[in-house]
Formats: C-alpha cells, structure tokens, sequence
C-alpha cells in the first residue's frame, strides 16, 4: 500500500491568457488535490526542484502529465537525477536512458541533448541546484531572465514558469500574479 502523501495548501492562481496542459493540470489539483494525477510524483516534485525545472523544460508535445512525471523516470533508471552526474555522462547512454520504456520523452535524442545541456549550465551557475534559480528571493523578472538563459526555455516556458513554481510549492507567487 502506498503511504498516504499529503497535499499542500496553494493560493489558487487566475492563469489569465495561459493555456493548454499545465493549466488543466492546475484545474484537477483545486478540484482533487493532485496535479499529475499521481500523488506520490506531485510529492516528489515538490521535494525536488531540479526534477520541477526538467518537467517544465519536457512540457513540450507531450501531455503535461506525462512531461512532468519525465523527470522521476530518469531518476528510476539514473539512480539520481544530480544534474552534475548528467552534465558528466556520454550523452549516448543517456539517449539510450531517454528511450527505454516507457519513454522519458517523446523525442528521447533531443530531450536528452537539452537536458544534458540544462545541466551543465546549471553545474556551471548554480552548483547544479534549480533551486538556486529562484530561492533567494529575486522577483519573478529576474527568475525569468536566469532560466532563459538556459537551453530549451523560450517565452511560452518562462510565461509558465511562475506557475509551476507556485504550484509545486517552490515559491508562491500570488502576490506577483494575482489571486483567482
């Protein structure tokens, strides 16, 4: 039996002119406490942030639920998700990780570049830790700045950003965005 995970009180957010998965991904958590529709990965994804930042840079032709739960298959098959370890390895194990089944993406080669890609930025930057993106405190402006500089977010990423970081308990940002 699974343990019981317990859901986190979040600010609802209005998500204004966003669209698409990770806002009915929202819509499921107000209405059953969920937003991957798994409670274990929502938990896991509220503990690590490196994991939240690799959903999001996944959440691209894929359903949002599949993109965001990408990350904790990597982690199965890696043993980790230390985005050091990544930077370091042949980028053809990792493609061959990438494609085993279920896949961790649709497009396992160029998922694969990107992620090894994030990853040496942020061993590079920020001693490999997302978290450090956004943990100390700088406005959302200035988050979305630093994580389009890495490879794979664009404008559409950096718009959702805020809102996966508020809703998977990294930083709330209902004061920045507005209450529903």
């Amino acid at each position: 039996m699974a343990a019981e995970v317990s859901v986190p009180v979040i600010v609802p957010l209005d998500p204004g002119d966003l669209e698409g998965g990770f806002v009915r991904m929202m819509g499921r958590f107000h209405l059953s406490g969920t937003l991957t529709g798994d409670p274990e990965a929502d938990a896991y994804l509220r503990r690590d942030a490196n994991a939240v930042l690799l959903g999001l840079l996944y959440d691209q032709r894929v359903r949002a639920e599949f993109a965001f739960t990408g990350p904790i298959r990597l982690r199965d098959r890696l043993g980790h998700l230390d985005l050091c370890r990544i930077a370091a390895m042949p980028l053809a194990e990792l493609q061959r990780l990438f494609a085993e089944k279920p896949a961790v993406h649709r497009f396992t080669n160029r998922m694969a570049e990107l992620t090894q890609a994030v990853a040496r930025h942020l061993c590079t930057h920020y001693d490999g830790q997302a978290a450090q993106l956004w943990a100390d405190g700088a406005s959302l402006t200035e988050i979305q700045r630093r994580v389009g500089k890495l490879p794979g977010f664009g404008e559409d990423k950096l718009r959702k950003l805020p809102y996966v970081l508020h809703y998977f308990g990294h930083r709330d940002f209902s004061r920045e965005l507005g209450r529903r």
